[in-house]
């Protein structure tokens, strides 16, 4: 084979289209070698180059650019946060791709000069035998990587569905803290300032893991495309990148994350108009004879790249060596707009540094497809008693109480979480010293975004900040996490539009920014792609003397449905008692009405302010009759009263609801407040002893048969 057939081949093996083949070529005005294909097979990857997405994320509603992560500020903190998947990796090696996710987003965070001070996961797996061996690995990988760096996972969410069976979701997000005078930029500042490498050696693990992530999954042996972490590792990082940051000399950072040395050192010298030089023999080492694109595409973790002041970087050596971390000036920034990998003082490549970051973009007009409106005329019909549907729906999967999850979790290190998991729509983290709280919830609702991406990813945005008004939070800030299957199928690029539209339309009526986010694309195999699944998480801010949860507390306490009353028949399409019960999806999804919504918003926290509520729960996923249940059963209560007797009453799902409950001498001010502001409630039942059990108006219910369904239901999955 000559040596142009070599290359043709190479390119192809790694993704490389035969266009960007010729796009290289024209930008280097000659071919590319070896080296130089590896280099372009990682930065123009879908992971890093965003070549789908990047022409349609400028639509969103940001108020920072071309950062690790982004943040909103509480007083003089500024609250640092991100999501971003790690789902390729987790099918093929579900404890590392877990862990090693939350590994990255942890040194996203750091990144920003923030201390880590929680984590949120938001969970997708398959039904069959293989999704629950990777859900089982997946939560040991959170787990075991997250309690040993002493970060609290405190919220997430977890669902079960076929379309996973090939492709789990394993998106993790952070939040961070940081004095808003104290956070760090990664943009080079100017020429000869020197690359200081922090962290654990580089190994082989992980190369060609941003090729890998911009690819459907073959079933082929992909494990070498997954990184390897090391939490001890992480923790003595975290704790030395705040240190380094804290020089004066020291003047960017980034983690290296995808595609490792060569992004983090080419996208830093690129936001200041730079280039920048490299020095291969200089990186730490953990095995030999390792080719110069082995050492700049491996992902290997725990590893941050920091720009310094010449003569800062023996007091940066000496704050690795404290925390047991390997150290290397491993190149410096340089005049003009050139990358140079060099080895030995011989240059190995030189090329213009725009045309290797900033990937072409691919960005094509699609129009609606034809299953639109076909699934959206669906007729669902079912004939069900009130009773039977309702432990069908309670002890669903995707319903039940997901304790055996979060409890294998550390929610608690650190002291500061107020609200923890299953008390509330998302947790609360206390801002030590001060009186207020952040915030933090993670949601989607793949259903909805199937049937219709515009008003469903609208929704989910509306879902997420319902959920922090729920536990007294003000919604501040969102991150996106885009999962979808192959981009270069029209259905698919149409639902990615689609979605960004209705994210951007609802954080724009919630005046609210997308700080930043991960578009993961491919998520498809053997001609099965998965729903698409846009994930909003969303920050907060509250003060700790107004906050609530989602338990019932005292007997007698009056329980009433708050905001939309009435229950749409005609939009209840993507409920889940659909699914559950007969795996239907179709019809018609209830959409937001923005000006009641954000009316409805603005009462709910003005009543916890109040102090009239005891609880408050978002009526979402299994409607009306799942959300009073999961106060009753989560604060060990009864509950009687009538919630409706046809199955779209109890478990139809539209949009604007709350579940509250009131003391009985508190309800006529509650009731006048409502009045006043011309926001609808109906009174459902009271709160009763467990031991009446649970009665909805069709009978009264053991409440230990419910509560055994309800939080044992997983325990006894994973058993079989």
């Amino acid at each position: 084979m000559n040596e142009m057939n070599k290359m043709n081949k190479l390119y192809s093996e790694l993704g490389l289209k035969d266009f960007e083949y010729e796009k290289i070529k024209e930008d280097l005005g000659r071919e590319p070698d070896a080296l130089e294909i590896y280099m372009y097979s990682a930065q123009w990857s879908e992971h890093c180059g965003y070549k789908h997405s990047k022409e349609l994320l400028k639509r969103l509603p940001r108020n920072i650019e071309n950062e690790n992560a982004g943040y909103v500020s509480i007083g003089d903190h500024a609250i640092v946060f991100k999501v971003e998947s790690h789902n390729h990796p987790s099918a093929v090696e579900p404890y590392q791709g877990a862990a090693t996710g939350i590994g990255g987003i942890v040194r996203d965070i750091l990144a920003m000069g923030a201390r880590p001070i929680a984590l949120l996961d938001s969970l997708r797996f398959g039904k069959d035998e293989r999704s629950k061996n990777i859900f089982e690995g997946v939560v040991a990988g959170i787990s075991g990587y997250g309690n040993s760096i002493g970060v609290p996972t405190v919220a997430g969410e977890t669902y079960f569905d076929e379309s996973y069976n090939t492709n789990p979701l394993v998106n993790v997000m952070c939040v961070g803290i940081s004095r808003i005078s104290d956070l760090a930029s990664s943009k080079a500042t100017s020429h000869d300032k020197l690359y200081v490498y922090v962290g654990s050696k580089t190994g082989r693990d992980g190369i060609h893991g941003a090729s890998f992530a911009s690819k459907e999954l073959t079933g082929e042996d992909e494990r070498s495309s997954v990184q390897v972490g090391d939490p001890f590792s992480e923790k003595n990082l975290i704790e030395a990148t705040l240190e380094i940051l804290k020089l004066d000399g020291v003047l960017a950072c980034q983690d290296m994350g995808a595609a490792g040395i060569l992004s983090s050192s080419s996208e830093m010298a690129f936001k200041g108009n730079l280039g920048c030089e490299l020095y291969m023999e200089k990186v730490p080492l953990r095995e030999k004879d390792m080719e110069p694109w082995e050492i700049l595409l491996s992902e290997s973790q725990e590893r941050m790249l920091f720009l310094v002041e010449p003569g800062t970087e023996e007091s940066v050596e000496k704050i690795a060596k404290k925390y047991f971390l390997s150290f290397a000036v491993i190149g410096k920034t340089i005049k003009g707009n050139n990358i140079k990998v060099m080895k030995n003082g011989e240059v190995l490549t030189e090329l213009p540094i725009s045309s290797l970051v900033d990937a072409p973009s691919m960005y094509r007009k699609t129009k609606q497809p034809e299953y639109i409106t076909i699934i959206r005329n669906k007729k669902f019909e079912i004939d069900l008693k009130p009773e039977e549907a309702l432990f069908k729906v309670l002890g669903n999967l995707n319903i039940v109480k997901k304790s055996w999850i979060y409890e294998q979790y550390d929610y608690k290190v650190g002291t500061n979480t107020i609200i923890s998991p299953g008390n509330g729509d998302g947790a609360l983290i206390w801002i030590k010293g001060t009186n207020k709280a952040i915030g933090v919830t993670i949601d989607g609702n793949h259903l909805y975004t199937y049937l219709d991406p515009y008003e469903g990813s609208k929704n989910v945005v509306f879902e997420a900040a319902r959920n922090l008004i729920s536990i007294g939070a003000k919604p501040l800030g969102a991150t996106d996490n885009m999962n979808f299957g192959n981009p270069e199928d029209d259905v698919v690029m149409w639902q990615f539009e689609q979605s960004i539209e209705g994210i951007s339309e609802a954080c724009r009526a919630l005046k609210i920014p997308i700080t930043g986010g991960n578009v993961s694309f491919y998520n498809e195999s053997e001609n099965s792609s998965i729903f698409p699944t846009p994930v909003i998480g969303m920050v907060g801010e509250a003060d700790i003397n107004s906050i609530m949860d989602m338990k019932f507390k005292n007997p007698a306490d009056k329980v009433y449905l708050v905001g939309k009353v009435n229950i749409d028949k005609d939009k209840i399409g993507g409920s889940i008692y659909q699914r559950i019960l007969k795996g239907f999806i179709g019809g018609r999804i209830d959409t937001v009405n923005i000006k009641f919504e954000l009316k409805l918003q603005n009462i709910i926290l003005k009543l916890i302010k109040m102090k009239l509520v005891n609880s408050v729960h978002d009526v979402s996923k299994g409607g009306i009759a799942i959300a009073v249940l999961e106060s009753a059963l989560n604060g060990e209560k009864g509950f009687k009263g009538i919630l409706g007797q046809s199955l779209e009453e109890l478990f139809g799902e539209n949009q604007s609801r709350f579940i509250v409950s009131v003391s009985p001498e508190k309800v006529e001010l509650f009731e006048s407040t409502l009045k006043s502001s011309k926001v609808p409630f109906k009174l459902l039942g009271e709160v009763m002893p467990p031991d009446y059990g649970i009665e909805l108006g069709f009978g009264r219910l053991d409440f230990n048969d419910l509560y055994t369904l309800y939080t044992k239901t997983i325990e006894k999955y994973m058993e079989e």
